[in-house]
């Protein structure tokens, strides 16, 4: 394991996104918003996602490195924007900063998007909108991977429903999750550590549970299996809640402007050839001074998740969490460390340094 500091590892990514044909602003805002994940702790959608999810998709052509954004309908609180397949980061921080000027206009505002690509952490553009006082939201669809409460098929992504709001501490309330109840990822790291899957976590074609971690991940792709929804596999953990809020993602993602949804987003043609993802997403901004005062929201708000905090801990429990609160202490560890790169990070790197010369 190495470390990185946020400077360098920023401006490698932007030399590699740039290398890759991206436009050197465009660069510098999916850079940015990769090394937000990575401050933040969030490992999984920082520097680890460079070159599986942007670098090769471009290469392979299912990705458009320059992106043109289309204004496909807007009104005084809404708009309809169309990514033409360009980068998810790139439309979705312009689709939120037009959300955030209709809000200062007019209280609210709200905007889609349609055939997108995959645009990183979603708090990013939740925190958008707390740094201007204001409560964000934000969602995307994905390619398949949760089956509806009482499937067997994957038929939704794990189609996040993110929420932000200023507080008067020195971070802002984010909750930033997947409407799985695992990811992919994490399956990956039970595998790594030769651990069997808790139950309930995925679900098999049998309509059983799976918890043979090795096969899963084989099975995941071949539509063997498929992810739980919050609350896991049935309804007596309450699945069908995830499920629903799952739901939610996908309609906001798909059915305001027209985009794909479901088993569109797969990334394959019916023969199996790779196309693009067209996700779509939705963000909206909440001007709080159009309800109340936004020194008393921001109180009000950060004496709620002080009283969390500070309520009575389970036996062996050292400290209860508020949304945005692990990301923040995240930061504060590695602001002065950095990036760590680890064994896979460093074949990732080797890999891009041969194809375009760049090495951090």
């Amino acid at each position: 394991m190495r470390w990185v500091s946020f400077e360098q590892m920023e401006n490698y990514m932007i030399n590699i996104f740039k290398a890759a044909g991206v436009p050197e602003e465009d660069a510098k805002i999916c850079a940015d918003i990769l090394i937000e994940s990575d401050k933040r702790g969030i490992d999984s959608h920082g520097i680890g996602r460079l070159k599986p999810i942007y670098i090769d998709r471009i290469r392979e052509g299912i990705i458009n490195p320059i992106t043109n954004i289309t204004v496909v309908k807007e009104g005084p609180t809404t708009a309809v924007l169309d990514g033409n397949n360009g980068m998810g980061q790139v439309v979705s921080k312009f689709a939120m900063e037009m959300a955030i000027d209709k809000a200062k206009k007019l209280g609210m505002g709200m905007v889609a998007v349609r055939n997108s690509n995959h645009y990183g952490i979603s708090g990013y553009y939740a925190t958008m909108a707390t740094k201007e006082g204001m409560i964000g939201m934000t969602g995307t669809n994905a390619r398949p991977s949760i089956a509806p409460t009482f499937g067997v098929e994957n038929m939704l992504g794990t189609n996040p429903l993110v929420f932000g709001m200023p507080t008067d501490e020195a971070f802002p309330f984010v909750l930033d999750c997947a409407t799985s109840i695992t990811q992919r990822g994490k399956i990956e790291v039970y595998q790594r550590e030769g651990k069997t899957l808790p139950e309930g976590w995925v679900i098999g074609a049998d309509g059983h549970a799976r918890t043979d971690t090795e096969q899963v991940l084989k099975d995941l792709i071949t539509g063997g299996a498929a992810l739980a929804p919050l609350g896991g596999i049935g309804e007596e953990l309450g699945g069908y809640k995830g499920y629903g809020f799952a739901t939610i993602v996908e309609i906001l993602s798909a059915a305001l402007q027209g985009g794909a949804f479901l088993k569109a987003l797969s990334g394959h043609d019916p023969d199996g050839k790779k196309v693009p993802y067209q996700l779509g997403h939705f963000f909206m901004a909440v001007d709080v001074t159009a309800f109340t005062d936004l020194e008393a929201f921001q109180k009000t708000t950060g004496d709620i998740l002080r009283a969390l905090r500070n309520s009575k801990k389970a036996p062996g429990a050292e400290q209860i969490y508020t949304p945005g609160q692990k990301e923040y202490l995240a930061w504060l560890y590695r602001k002065d460390k950095g990036v760590p790169i680890n064994e896979a990070l460093e074949k990732d790197i080797n890999a891009m340094e041969a194809m375009f010369g760049f090495r951090i």
